[in-house]
């Protein structure tokens, strides 16, 4: 049977950093009160010179360095972000550019804070169906340029950043299979307005007047959105747990869309997961958005957290609403 794997991890972090001082004297807040609220200390924003596709690049390049992998070799790049560098065309063709890889197949996935397992699972399917041996995911994020400094909901929490891995199709016989063993997708568009950014599309096109209202900025309901995040990951964790027969004290980490700190530690406590088994870079990164769960995940596997063999549960979810989650055999 042919098996997907990650063989390879990689994540950029752009240089610079910005601590909970800079945000607050803006918001009337003090750093100590956005840690309490967030639990993030910092987070990294993109330079000027910075788009998404060139910190995709970065984190591909990284991850490509450590499958011992040729550019050359990618038969798909599967690209998830929310803050392309344009409207069209795809990121991803920049990245599939920059990398230097061949013409090869090279798309956008639009799935909020769950799009890199949403880009996960197509990579997935396509090496199983016998279309790409070898892929790339890679999901990279700037949000700060969509950011209302004022915006005590969101102005706090996010940053920018790029996380990737390299999955290939290899013929797995063992007896405890390796690989991907399910990823499983969910949305519910009933709650599409809890996150968003309102204008800027074709239903709202910006004009002078939208800008005036900050309407190409990013909004959210943070109250209402940890409420039903927290339902629904709780719930689809318990469920693929059940289908793989897995138990939680099998697993040897679990790693989340690193929201804020709140989220994490509310969704570890409710299922039972202690501190050393939940991965965690909110407090360096922020929320970096779809990025944030191969940054951690990356972090997880550099600092020896997650090794061969080991069971790892994936979890993320975001606008749209949008949820995954993900079982993986290292």
């Amino acid at each position: 049977m042919i098996r997907a794997k990650v063989i390879g991890t990689g994540s950029y972090l752009p240089d610079r950093v910005v601590p909970n001082e800079e945000i607050a004297s803006q918001l009337g807040l003090t750093s100590l009160r956005i840690q309490r609220l967030t639990g993030i200390r910092t987070r990294h924003w993109a330079g000027d010179h910075e788009a998404p596709s060139d910190m995709a690049v970065a984190a591909g390049r990284r991850a490509l360095d450590a499958a011992d992998c040729a550019a050359s070799s990618i038969d798909a790049i599967i690209l998830s972000t929310t803050s392309p560098d344009m409207v069209f065309p795809s990121t991803a063709c920049s990245v599939q550019r920059g990398l230097g890889c061949r013409q090869v197949g090279a798309f956008d996935v639009s799935a909020s804070c769950s799009g890199f397992l949403y880009g996960l699972s197509m990579a997935q399917a396509m090496i199983q169906s016998g279309q790409a041996k070898t892929c790339l995911v890679v999901a990279s994020e700037v949000k700060s340029r969509s950011l209302d400094p004022q915006d005590e909901a969101t102005a706090l929490l996010f940053g920018d950043g790029a996380g990737a891995v390299i999955l290939r199709g290899e013929e797995d016989r063992s007896p405890e299979w390796r690989g991907i063993l399910g990823i499983r997708l969910y949305a519910d568009g009933a709650h599409h307005g809890l996150i968003r950014v309102p204008g800027g599309g074709s239903r709202t096109p910006l004009s002078p007047v939208r800008v005036r209202k900050q309407e190409h900025t990013l909004r959210m309901y943070g109250a209402s959105l940890f409420r039903v995040a927290v339902r629904r990951i709780e719930q689809a964790v318990l469920e693929i747990l059940k289908e793989f027969g897995v138990c939680l004290g099998d697993l040897e980490q679990v790693v989340l869309h690193q929201a804020n700190g709140r989220i994490l530690s509310h969704v570890a406590d409710r299922l039972g997961i202690d501190q050393g088994r939940l991965a965690s870079v909110i407090e360096r990164y922020g929320n970096t958005s779809s990025a944030s769960l191969p940054i951690a995940l990356d972090d997880a596997v550099r600092s020896g957290n997650i090794s061969s063999g080991n069971l790892v549960l994936l979890g993320s979810f975001g606008g749209g609403l949008t949820w995954a989650t993900g079982l993986v055999r290292w």
